[in-house]
């Protein structure tokens, strides 16, 4: 269970589902050795994973809507999240991964910006950089919240 825990850690900083993959071998040990979790622990667990996903596809719009951002702009940095992890990773996987998500948010709002609500340069890349740092605080938090989940399952594994 550590090892899929530290597993869903590594995952999640390269903007994987790692949380999940540590609740489903929980869920599979518990099968195999019925009363190893208390389904409290993984209901918890479950909802911690629930809002680190809910956290990591918000914050990004919200950054670039909390910097004067539209509709546009906040769906343009989704979609260059996705653009520029996926592109990101394969240079320097996984930093290239988490760098590629944070500068594609930048840089999807910005020219979400710029093309489709005709904002100015300036606007466009303030907006941009609003999306960028909020992108890089939905890494972060999804980290936090990945560790905490396997923190919980590992001591939960080993201490009757």
């Amino acid at each position: 269970m550590t090892l899929f825990s530290l597993a869903g850690i590594a995952l999640a900083a390269v903007t994987l589902p790692g949380v999940w993959l540590a609740l489903c071998v929980a869920l599979l040990c518990n099968l195999w050795q019925p009363g190893m979790f208390n389904w409290w622990t993984l209901g918890i667990c479950a909802g911690a994973g629930a809002l680190g996903e809910i956290i990591e596809l918000a914050a990004s719009a919200l950054g670039a809507k909390k910097a004067g951002g539209t509709r546009a702009g906040a769906l343009s940095a989704l979609g260059g999240t996705l653009i520029g992890a996926f592109a990101g990773s394969f240079f320097f996987f996984p930093i290239g991964t988490v760098a590629g998500a944070v500068l594609g948010a930048g840089i999807g709002a910005m020219i979400g910006e710029k093309v489709i609500s005709k904002q100015g340069w300036h606007a466009s890349s303030k907006i941009g950089a609003g999306a960028a740092a909020g992108r890089l605080v939905a890494t972060i938090a999804k980290i936090a919240v990945a560790a905490g989940v396997g923190v919980t399952l590992s001591v939960a594994a080993w201490v009757p």
